[in-house]
């Protein structure tokens, strides 16, 4: 990590404020390192953070924010005290890993005090600071890597630190609700797992199923909150709960197991959707004061899933943990019962993803149809969305929830642009934002799979892909999921498929013609095909403007009438407009013409990617190719249904 070369003199700061005091109002913790000696919190508002380290070492402390976890190119700041005074400069990495002093100190020293064990450094930092070597800090999810070492920062620079460093994802401006706390009078139930032996490699997924203790009327669970066993703070690393079917019986309950295994339970497959995440650096979350989750009911949940991500990098043995949820639950109900809608790609292995690409965009549509069904018949004014869930699993870069009403495109519901398969939870909406019968939304994922060498499908293992956007809002209304996935004809035809083997017997369905793909599955043949980064772009392109399968159904497996319907992707930009930023003045005439350049070549690629994909063929013999792949659509993702981590 900061394999430094010669830094230059050690400079103290002259701006020292508070020096030896202890800082207050910090409502944001995290342990970041294995062996709880390098701890961090931090505050925010709306224009500056300010940090606190308190690392186990009487010489220098690193800090740092990085897009992907690496040293290179990541934006560092190291400090501590020497001979009583505290010190703090500002770094950058460049592509080489090379560290080199900022000419634009931006980070301010705050405080710094230093016993015969630990140093803790407090110093604060603008989110946006127009510097080209700070990174900005934003909603999205960051890497912070950091390190120290047993001597402070000398004339010659920092000595290397050694095996002092890591690297740990967190979200700082959207860490998770810990303004609001439950009553005290409040009744709770703990999900809690029992004595877990974690096994010793660098994760472990640990899912069990709970049931939902019995009330005799209906009740609001109105806060959630991480039960993390002393001493396992950086072990857990985050920690999701599915709503499972409700005709499971006594025999799945305390049937601990690894996820994704062989031989994991059948009854797994039923939990579906998440109600709850939380991940490490999280308080807890409060449900808001007019809305609640309810239980006792016989629409809600009885039996849920708790999924349990374990963070063992040093590989420890003879590990057990107690980890879990506790549930605060009362009978004074609130105005609203809150519900959870998925929405994105439909997951199956009809959404693929070609190998070798760096930038793979997928598209997944909550159609303004399914909307203005459901909710032109349970609630025509809308609903409130309050927080967003966005999944993808490894090969997910970034993704965003498009919001669209009457064809025009508002502000993002959610984002992440450094999105961390190993880093998920709820990002609560500053506001509440309505979702109307004339809305559509689109989950956009942006993926990576340039190490890969066969084609990613959508399915359930961490190396299969989706794309979902789970919506928290009220009131809740029968609608369970709003996802789409491309049809299957067009991507079929794009490698040169001319026909299928029928009856379809198997799954995945076999190809009949042409004589190369004879007798191989559509997945097979999808692999024999010869990617390359420019066949991969141009199948992107086509994907992006193929009819799509509709998905819109109900909590109880029902659907609506739009359910399994083909109609076209709305005509929409494929970039949208960046927010403004405080630097954006500085640079205006620059960003103008960015932007026009942005524009057009937004436009040429549209225009490029509406020629050359083409409609699908008028024969009969196609028309009935399609409809019969739609209905193995159907029936085929059905079984495949489980979004998980």
């Amino acid at each position: 990590m900061f394999e430094l070369a010669f830094l230059g003199a050690l400079l103290f700061s002259t701006t020292v404020r508070l020096t030896f005091s202890h800082g207050t109002g910090y409502k944001h913790s995290a342990v970041l390192d294995a062996n709880g000696k390098y701890r961090i919190k931090w505050k925010f508002d709306d224009k500056t953070v300010t940090f606190e380290l308190e690392v186990e070492t009487t010489g220098y402390v690193g800090f740092g924010l990085s897009s992907n976890g690496a040293m290179a190119l990541s934006d560092i700041v190291i400090g501590g005290v020497s001979n009583g005074r505290p010190y703090l400069q500002d770094y950058f990495a460049d592509p080489t890993r090379k560290v080199h002093r900022d000419p634009q100190q931006s980070y301010r020293l705050e405080y710094g005090r230093e016993n015969t064990t630990h140093t803790v450094l407090a110093f604060s930092r603008d989110h946006s600071t127009c510097d080209p070597n700070d990174k900005e800090i934003s909603a999205s999810t960051v890497r912070v890597i950091w390190a120290y070492h047993e001597q402070d920062v000398g004339p010659s620079g920092p000595m290397y630190h050694g095996v002092n460093r890591g690297r740990k994802s967190l979200r700082l401006l959207n860490p998770g609700s810990s303004d609001a706390s439950a009553p005290p009078s409040a009744a709770f139930f703990d999900l809690q797992n029992v004595h877990v032996l974690v096994p010793s490699k660098d994760t472990t997924y640990w899912c069990q199923i709970f049931r939902i203790p019995e009330v005799q009327t209906k009740h609001h669970i109105i806060r959630i909150e991480p039960l993390i066993q002393k001493g396992h703070e950086n072990l857990v690393h985050h920690i999701l709960l599915y709503q499972c079917d409700s005709s499971l019986n006594k025999s799945d309950l305390d049937m601990g197991h690894e996820c994704f295994h062989p031989n994991m339970p059948d009854s797994f497959l039923t939990c579906e959707t998440v109600v709850f995440a939380w991940a490490i650096g999280g308080e807890g979350f409060s449900y808001p004061s007019h809305v609640g989750l309810s239980i006792g009911t016989s629409i809600d949940p009885v039996y849920v899933l708790m999924e349990v991500h374990y963070d063992n990098p040093a590989l420890q043995q003879g590990l057990l943990d107690s980890s879990g949820l506790r549930l605060f639950y009362t009978p004074k109900l609130r105005q609203y019962d809150a519900g959870v809608i998925e929405t994105g790609v439909w997951v199956s292995l009809y959404h693929m993803l070609p190998p070798g690409m760096q930038d793979y965009v997928t598209e997944g549509h909550c159609t303004r149809e399914c909307l203005q069904e459901s909710l032109e018949h349970e609630r025509p004014g809308g609903v409130r969305v309050f927080a967003v869930l966005l999944h993808a699993h490894l090969a997910g870069r970034s993704i965003r929830t498009r919001h669209f009403r009457d064809q025009e495109e508002l502000k993002p519901l959610a984002y992440d642009n450094e999105f961390d398969f190993n880093f998920q939870e709820f990002i609560h909406l500053n506001e509440e934002r309505p979702l109307l019968p004339s809305d559509n939304l689109i989950t956009e994922c942006k993926y990576n799979t340039k190490d890969r060498v066969n084609m990613t499908w959508g399915g359930l293992s961490t190396r299969d892909e989706m794309c979902l956007s789970y919506l928290l809002y009220y009131p809740r209304i029968n609608l369970a999921r709003c996802e789409s996935l491309p049809e299957i004809n067009g991507q079929l035809k794009f490698i040169g498929v001319k026909e299928i083997q029928l009856p379809v017997t198997t799954w995945p369905f076999v190809i009949k013609s042409p004589k190369r793909y004879s007798n191989l599955s559509f997945t097979e043949a999808m692999d024999k095909f010869r990617w390359s980064k420019k066949r991969g772009k141009a199948f992107n392109d086509v994907v992006l403007q193929l009819p799509m399968n509709v998905r819109c159904s109900k909590w109880d497996r029902d659907e609506w009438s739009i359910q399994g319907m083909i109609v076209s992707p709305p005509e929409v930009p494929r970039t949208s407009r960046p927010s403004p930023t405080p630097c954006s003045s500085r640079s205006k005439s620059s960003s103008s013409s960015s932007s026009s350049s942005s524009s057009s070549s937004s436009s040429s690629s549209s225009s490029s990617s509406s020629s050359s994909s083409s409609s699908p063929p008028s024969s009969s013999a196609t028309t009935a190719l399609t409809a019969l792949l739609s209905s193995i659509c159907l029936l085929s993702s059905s079984a495949q249904l489980w979004p998980t981590l």
